[in-house]
C-alpha cells in the first residue's frame, strides 16, 4: 500500500502534468470561509432545516455561490448534511452545478467516498456522466482512483461511462492501476469494471494498455483479471 508521502508523490505528478498545484484541487470549504457564510449557505453547512425551510419558503437564490463558486448544495455535500440536501433538491437545486474546480455534488460525494451522499443524489436525478473537475473526468474515475469500491458500484449501476477518457489521457480502469495500490480494493474495483465492460485495451499517452499497466507495478492480482479480459 502507499506510503502517505509517496501518494504524495504521485498526485504531485498528476498535479503538475494538469499544470495544477495542491491548492486548485478540490477541498472543502475552510473554516475562515464557513465563519462569513450567511443565508442558505449557512444553514446548508450546519444542517439547519428549519432555517432551510423558512429561506426556501421566502424563495430565496437556491443557485447562490461563494467566493469558489460552491452552492449550497455543495456546502451540503462537503459537510455530509443529507437532510439539508434533501431539502435543497427538492426545492429544485442545481444538482449538476459546477463550482471553480468544475466538481459537482455527485463528485464531492465520490471523493469523500461518502456511500450515502453518492446514492441520495444520483436518487434525486444527478447524472453520473457529467464530466468534472480540472481533469475533464468524471466521478467514476476519481472513485476508481482513491479505491471506493462501494461508490464505484453505485455509479456503474447509474450508468457512468466506462470509458471515458480524461485530459491526461486515463480511463477509470487506467486510473485504478496508476494511481492504485495494487491492493484488494483497486483489485475490487478493477473487476467491477471488467464485469461491467469496460475496454481494457485503452491504451495511455504513451500506448501502455492496463495489463501493461499493473505488469510494470507488479500487482499480480489485477495483471490476471486484465489478462483474462483481452
Amino acid at each position: 500500500m502507499l506510503s502517505a508521502r509517496n501518494m504524495g508523490c504521485v498526485l504531485g505528478v498528476v498535479w503538475a502534468l494538469a499544470g495544477l498545484g495542491p491548492a486548485q484541487a478540490q477541498v472543502a470549504p475552510s473554516a475562515g470561509q464557513i465563519e462569513h457564510y450567511t443565508g442558505l449557505l449557512a444553514a446548508a453547512h450546519r444542517g439547519d432545516g428549519a432555517k432551510l425551510r423558512e429561506l426556501l419558503s421566502k424563495k430565496a437564490g437556491l443557485e447562490v455561490r461563494d467566493a469558489q463558486q460552491r452552492t449550497p448544495l455543495h456546502v451540503a455535500t462537503h459537510a455530509r448534511q443529507y437532510e439539508a440536501m434533501r431539502l435543497l433538491a427538492a426545492a429544485g437545486a442545481d444538482l449538476n452545478a459546477l463550482d471553480d474546480q468544475r466538481y459537482d455534488a455527485l463528485t464531492i460525494a465520490a471523493v469523500a467516498n461518502d456511500e450515502e451522499a453518492v446514492t441520495l443524489l444520483l436518487g434525486f436525478g444527478a447524472s453520473a456522466r457529467n464530466l468534472t473537475s480540472p481533469y475533464d473526468g468524471t466521478a467514476l474515475i476519481a472513485a476508481a482512483h482513491l479505491g471506493h469500491v462501494g461508490v464505484v458500484k453505485r455509479l456503474i449501476d447509474a450508468g457512468a461511462p466506462l470509458d471515458h477518457v480524461n485530459n491526461l489521457h486515463w480511463t477509470a480502469l487506467i486510473e485504478a492501476v496508476v494511481l492504485g495500490d495494487g491492493g484488494r480494493r483497486h483489485t475490487d474495483i478493477v473487476r467491477l469494471l471488467l464485469d461491467a465492460g469496460a475496454n481494457p485495451r485503452l491504451t495511455d499517452r504513451d500506448g501502455n494498455t492496463p495489463l501493461k499497466l499493473a505488469q510494470a507495478r507488479g500487482y499480480a492480482d489485477i495483471q490476471r483479471l486484465l489478462a483474462a479480459a483481452r
